[in-house]
């Protein structure tokens, strides 16, 4: 007989973790190509949109909170109600005069409503479903959330692009966009309200989490070596973190001002589609080969696929190349080596949080990680205009340099991450 635990869950996890990867790629990177078309600068789209990242970077300080309140689903529910509205109000907003106050107040609600959804959704993850189907699952959870991707960052773009091509205009173009992405974000929070069933009790322990917290936050910065640890978080994404926030700024700008004058379908349709299939490639193959030989054998390796094809935006840049097998192919090699690249660094999070309270020293580490983006980002744009697109992408190159003198340092066992053989 079927667990009442496992109740539907193939027709829930799909909608649930689709439902948490939309609105995080819509803050993270629709906010950057919307802002792009909208006229502004380099230097404050990725100021604005790096502070977006914020949310995520202290989730682990209000987390208790959906502990002692509610229940997970009540949770998430109300979360992606919050987004929903909250998207709307970007689309209703842009049309107005205020619209960058307005619709940067709603990023802002998005990305504290995602960041508690996040929270909320897997916490119910792990409590909906039994261990073996939580194994099941996870690769039904990792396919949907990258589906979410290439919606957020393929097809909503695209249509952008195709209604900026339509009217003429580019904010009444993203303004139906956004109104058009809160329809499609409360349609899918309906779908959960009606898929996921209630599993949950509803009196949870308020005393043993309020005063566990405090032991738990303390406990992570008391962990050996946790100070060099933190820094390698810090660091591995230094050059990743700004070329995530003007790649797109790039493609789009005109030749003149050093970018490579494509429209926002383009852009879209590159990475959206055939950039998300290849860092899902990429983040595949990296986790077999580290389940397969270990973490030592393959971190190094992985830092070099993050970084080096990044020279080949110098490249772009430096030539003003801007064919399309040669844009596409840098794409593709790039997103290949981030999804490759990443998937040491999940794993060496992983081993960060191993011991008493994993799950809480995890949520700390994934918001250092958070930090490193968010910091680096919001100096991208100022960056990017000092020293042009060419000089930009050769110092996101040589911003790789740190992580690979702190590697060296690092501390871990060999084999971390590799399969068990019986």
């Amino acid at each position: 007989m079927k667990s009442k635990k496992d109740k539907n869950a193939w027709l829930w996890v799909p909608i649930l973790y689709f439902t948490q990867g939309l609105p995080y790629v819509i803050v993270v990177t629709l906010s950057v190509i919307m802002y792009k078309q909208l006229g502004l600068g380099n230097a404050e789209i990725g100021l604005y949109t790096s502070w977006l990242y914020l949310p995520w970077v202290l989730k682990p300080l209000w987390s208790p909170l959906v502990d002692l309140k509610w229940t997970k689903r009540k949770w998430f529910l109300s979360m992606q109600f919050v987004i929903a509205l909250a998207f709307l109000g970007i689309g209703l907003s842009l049309k107005t005069d205020i619209f960058l106050t307005a619709s940067l107040a709603c990023f802002w609600m998005v990305a504290f409503a995602s960041a508690t959804n996040d929270i909320a959704s897997d916490g119910y993850y792990m409590l909906a479903l039994t261990e073996q189907k939580q194994s099941f699952f996870i690769g039904m959870r990792s396919t949907f959330y990258r589906l979410a991707m290439i919606t957020g960052q393929g097809l909503i773009v695209i249509l952008a692009g195709y209604l900026e091509n339509t009217f003429g205009d580019n904010q009444k173009a993203w303004s139906i966009t956004m109104v058009c992405t809160a329809v499609l974000m409360l349609l899918i929070t309906l779908g959960n309200l009606f898929t996921t069933p209630k599993v949950e009790p509803n009196q949870l322990g308020q005393k043993q989490t309020k005063t566990s917290f405090v032991t738990i936050f303390t406990s992570f910065f008391q962990k050996k070596g946790i100070w060099l640890s933190l820094a390698f978080i810090l660091t591995y994404r230094l050059g990743e973190s700004q070329l995530v926030k003007m790649a797109s700024p790039f493609l789009l700008d005109s030749q003149p001002a050093g970018g490579l004058n494509y429209s926002t379908e383009a852009v879209g349709t590159i990475y959206g589609t055939v950039g998300i299939i290849m860092l899902s490639i990429g983040g595949i193959l990296g986790g077999i080969l580290i389940s397969r030989d270990g973490l030592k054998k393959w971190m190094f390796p992985m830092i070099l696929a993050l970084n080096v094809p990044n020279v080949l935006y110098a490249l772009l840049a430096l030539t003003n190349t801007t064919h399309i097998a040669a844009v596409v192919g840098t794409v593709v090699i790039e997103q290949f080596g981030y999804g490759f690249g990443f998937a040491a660094f999940l794993v060496y999070l992983i081993y960060v949080a191993e011991g008493l309270s994993k799950t809480s020293h995890y949520a700390l580490a994934t918001g250092f990680m958070a930090l490193g983006m968010m910091l680096p980002g919001m100096l991208s744009g100022y960056i990017q205009e000092w020293l042009g697109y060419d000089g930009f992408f050769i110092w996101v190159v040589l911003a790789a340099l740190p992580v690979l003198v702190i590697v060296r340092y690092l501390d871990y066992p060999a084999d971390f991450g590799k399969k068990a053989t019986t």
